[in-house]
């Protein structure tokens, strides 16, 4: 078991690193949901197997695979992807598995959140999900590094770190009833400082439109590296997330982060707007705490792209934007490869490549 401390991050000189920073690994799994993925999921495990094989480029990938899929996996992935079995309850990397810091003198450690299906029972998406809530510390173990257990809910797609002091999240999740109901807005930011190793919270009002995950951060944002970010961008004013892009741009633009940089923005342009097709909804079993209906608005966003070593691996999902947000990353990230996925079947799950990937920073 690896050791777990009592103490706190930011006492013990830990920092989040950013995801510009270089990477050992990063950390995957398998999509299994027959209400959250259509036919069984087959569709939606293509897309997971060509987005770790285009990671793999340049970064070594670990596939977690739940025991009766696993003889399958290990088929469709390519042998330089590791295939590690491990029970979960679905396969949201960002959200279900450790957070890792990094200090001074290149130590890791890692922060298992507490985790509750985006919601627990205020407005979560599944139930159960205990198995999810194991999945961070089985990874710090796999990974044989010590680490903090978080005494509050959060999930890894609800923040992004510039590793320079700074944390980006958004007020419409992080303050929403059914994550932290007794703490304050105060007292949340102390622990983002605490556990983080931040010194700067930067809040956005809100996340993509949309959004079921209340408005997670990395659908509406990334930060390029530090100083710099990327933000979706809609013209038209009649669209929702028009109002919601400039408020966000507006605080961008205006709050310096740690460092006392103004922000750089690069505007992404919104695909779409998609919504879910009559055929892609018959393929979903139904349940209840999922949207999974004919006509639902997708939560469809470029900035939902991961930065892994040299590459940018970003969805493809319009293709009428596709080659438009492919060039805005290209002039954002000038020294690195830039790689496009199919992910609509992804999309369809509520998410995408950012938030289906978490990566192990390199000691």
């Amino acid at each position: 078991m690896s050791k777990v401390y009592q103490t706190l991050p930011a006492n013990d000189g830990f920092r989040m690193p950013g995801e510009h920073e270089t990477q050992q690994e990063v950390w995957m799994a398998w999509p299994v949901r027959t209400d959250n993925w259509r036919y069984g999921a087959k569709l939606a495990q293509k897309a997971f197997a060509d987005v770790a094989i285009a990671i793999a480029q340049q970064t070594p990938v670990v596939m977690l695979v739940n025991h009766d899929q696993f003889d399958y996996a290990r088929t469709l992935l390519p042998d330089h992807i590791q295939v590690v079995e491990m029970s979960y309850n679905d396969c949201w990397m960002r959200d279900i598995g450790a957070t890792y810091l990094l200090d001074d003198q290149q130590q890791r450690r890692g922060v298992s959140w507490q985790f509750n299906a985006w919601g627990g029972l205020v407005d979560g998406l599944y139930f159960p999900w205990d198995l999810d809530n194991t999945v961070a510390n089985k990874m710090l173990n796999l990974t044989q590094d010590g680490g903090y257990q978080a005494p509050f809910v959060l999930e890894g797609g609800s923040i992004h770190c510039d590793g320079e002091g700074t944390v980006y999240t958004t007020e419409e999740c992080l303050l929403h009833p059914s994550r932290n109901p007794d703490m304050t807005k105060t007292q949340i930011e102390q622990q983002l400082r605490d556990y983080l190793g931040v010194k700067t919270v930067i809040w956005l009002p809100r996340g993509l439109y949309n959004d079921e995950t209340n408005g997670h951060v990395d659908n509406i944002m990334h930060v390029v590296k530090p100083g710099e970010v990327a933000l979706t961008w809609c013209e038209d004013p009649s669209d929702p997330q028009y109002e919601i892009s400039r408020e966000a741009f507006d605080i961008l633009s205006s709050q310096p982060d740690a460092q006392g940089r103004t922000i750089k923005v690069h505007k992404l342009p919104m695909p779409g707007p998609l919504f879910m097709s009559e055929e892609e909804a018959q393929g979903i079993d139904q349940s209840e705490g999922m949207e999974r209906e004919a006509g639902e608005r997708l939560a469809a966003s470029y900035a939902n792209f991961l930065i892994s070593n040299q590459q940018v691996i970003f969805p493809l999902l319009d293709a009428e934007n596709d080659i438009k947000a492919q060039a805005v990353l290209e002039n954002a990230f000038p020294e690195h490869t830039v790689v496009g996925v199919s992910a609509r079947e992804i999309l369809l799950g509520g998410g995408n490549i950012h938030c289906i990937t978490q990566q192990v920073p390199k000691v």
